[in-house]
């Protein structure tokens, strides 16, 4: 997807119907992405917590959008100051661009690719937030998310996709946001949780998702969605590149869930609903920087290694006693490192650019340039969102208090319950069943 760099003839490029078209479509899948994440991460959540869960990623669809039009499209994708941020005046509340004005050599116009870019915008803050589950302030979180955009994706977006960005010109292959969307909220969510502490009762009480068909609604949604994030993510469809894209990401997907269910299933001897869909999410995370360097053969294993390693990596919270509510490190920047990384070994040369691996005659050059980029936006956003916590916690507090937190984050918060019970099982028996006070029970509830 970076600007500057068009696979279509030297004319003039003129608007195309089909692509724009195509774009705007791709646009609203990765918009359906943000509350497919929430069904995902909301149903991997006990109850007291689900509704808490789904509001922290529909929030990022309101802060982030007014910021990327204020500013946010200008610092990421504007004129290049210095190789590490972007300015342009008229991207500035997007007031100076042309109706029919297009992007950067490409037949489609600049506010569909701004409108593209700002849906990615939106769902990487989302991402960090299922590492938090069960005890942020949501006030907390709405301010942290206005700063870390601000700060940390915006300026990392310049550097991955920006034209003049750093790693844009070393020669980093990231085709739709290995570095700047999954390690990029992988490292944040290591960073803040670092900072802010573990859940109560971590690693002593049970802490089970209370809805795994919400889970797997979510991880399909997710799927479908990320079609659109990576197969729209080339900015058209004249050379067959996307469709190569299309193709890897599901090829790579499938072969993700597969080999994390087989791990499972030697490590703990069932096929499981919920690594079926980490699985799949995990194979979703790291082909999206590898999809367009590589062949489908190279998907299926760069799909096949994240499922394994990602599996794997999610024990880690308990080993090195983190807590990941919903392995958002485990996922996204292990997944994220994996993807990046392997286009070192299996890019062909042949699709998204000619750059190649070190199994198709390329050495160890782009695998070089692949660490480099994966290190610097991991350590970047690690430290700075670690910071930017603290400061949030300093001036507003970042967690709630402790026995709100065992009482259940969405009635503090948001005053509200994800179900309502009240009716349940109101048949004959509740009917004819005498008043009076209910017997007493020593059955301990797991909220």
């Amino acid at each position: 997807m970076p600007p500057g760099i068009t696979t279509l003839a030297a004319d003039t490029p003129t608007l195309s119907a089909a692509n724009t078209g195509f774009m705007l479509i791709c646009s609203a899948l990765v918009m359906l992405m943000t509350p497919a994440l929430a069904f995902f991460y909301g149903g991997m959540v006990r109850v007291k917590s689900t509704l808490n869960m789904l509001m922290m990623s529909f929030i990022s669809l309101g802060i982030v959008t007014i910021l990327w039009v204020l500013y946010g499209f200008s610092l990421a994708f504007g004129t290049d100051a210095g190789s590490v941020i972007g300015w342009s005046q008229d991207y500035v509340g997007l007031s100076g661009i042309g109706v029919t004005e297009l992007w950067d050599g490409y037949t489609i116009p600049v506010y569909v690719f701004a409108v593209f870019q700002l849906m990615f915008a939106v769902l990487t803050p989302a991402l960090i937030s299922g590492a938090l589950a069960d005890r942020v302030k949501f006030t907390s979180w709405a301010l942290f998310i206005t700063l870390w955009v601000t700060v940390v994706y915006f300026p990392v977006a310049h550097w991955v996709w920006g034209a003049g960005g750093w790693l844009y010109e070393l020669g980093v292959i990231d085709f739709a946001g290995g570095t700047a969307v999954h390690i990029n909220a992988g490292a944040a969510a290591l960073g803040v949780i670092l900072v802010i502490g573990k859940r109560v009762g971590f690693k002593k009480d049970p802490m089970r998702p209370h809805s795994l068909p919400l889970v797997m609604l979510g991880a399909g949604l997710l799927w479908f969605g990320w079609f659109g994030f990576n197969a729209g993510s080339w900015l058209g469809n004249d050379d067959g590149v996307g469709a190569v894209m299309f193709v890897n990401t599901q090829v790579a997907t499938a072969a993700a869930m597969l080999a994390w269910l087989a791990y499972e299933k030697i490590r703990h001897g069932a096929f499981t609903t919920l690594g079926a869909a980490s699985g799949a999410v995990a194979g979703l995370v790291a082909i999206t920087p590898a999809g367009g360097a590589v062949s489908p053969l190279g998907a299926i294993a760069v799909g096949a290694i994240a499922g394994v390693l990602c599996a794997m990596a999610v024990g880690l919270k308990y080993k090195f006693g983190y807590d990941d509510s919903l392995d958002v490190v485990g996922v996204h920047l292990v997944g994220g490192i994996i993807g990046s990384l392997l286009i070192g070994f299996f890019a062909t040369g042949g699709v998204q650019s000619d750059a190649k691996g070190l199994f198709y005659g390329g050495g160890l050059d782009q695998l070089g340039k692949q660490a480099v980029g994966v290190f610097a936006v991991l350590a970047y956003s690690l430290v700075v969102s670690a910071i930017l916590a603290f400061l949030v916690d300093k001036i507003l507090g970042m967690r709630v208090d402790e026995d709100d937190e065992i009482s259940g984050i969405d009635q503090v918060e948001h005053a509200e319950t994800a179900y309502d019970f009240s009716g349940a099982g109101g048949g004959a028996a509740s009917r004819t069943a005498a008043p009076g006070p209910a017997a007493p029970t020593n059955k301990k509830v797991d909220a």
